[in-house]
């Protein structure tokens, strides 16, 4: 592909990356109805954002609590000097951890998991204590879902 990212990415692109991440199964017709452009035009435009990796996935959004996941938490790990390749391991084969991420500080991995219950949430504490020293914080509330991401940002 010989467009750059950047070059892809003006006002008409932004739109329709807003448009996307709010609902990425719009059809192309309406999608161009909304940048006014034809779907052809915009299937064109979004297989390129495709192509350049600016658009990586599409995916369903699942309702946690209808599926009797009730509680979600951050975990953060601050690995024992021996352990960590075995903690990253861990991580990513554990089904409740719906994200990880490796940071800077005092600890080394933030994990987002979703469990049926405090004590669900013990036992998958329980799993890691052999690898890190733990905390946990249970998320109250969201006061709002995903951000999308907009030209707006780079301001």
């Amino acid at each position: 592909m010989n467009d750059r990212p950047e070059k892809l990415l003006d006002n008409t692109s932004w739109q329709i990356l807003a448009i996307l991440q709010e609902n990425a199964r719009i059809p192309f017709k309406e999608l161009g109805k909304q940048v006014k452009l034809s779907a052809p035009a915009v299937a064109e435009r979004v297989r390129k954002l495709e192509e350049a990796g600016i658009i990586t996935r599409y995916r369903a959004e699942l309702d946690l609590e209808k599926l009797g996941l009730l509680i979600t938490a951050f975990v953060t790990f601050r690995s024992f000097p021996d352990k960590c390749d075995e903690l990253k391991q861990l991580l990513n084969e554990t089904p409740e951890v719906q994200s990880s991420y490796r940071i800077t500080g005092s600890d080394h991995y933030i994990a987002r998991v979703s469990v049926t219950s405090v004590g669900h949430l013990e036992q998958l504490v329980d799993r890691f204590i052999p690898y890190a020293t733990i905390t946990t914080s249970i998320v109250l509330s969201k006061p709002f879902a995903e951000r999308a991401i907009g030209k707006d940002i780079f301001k």
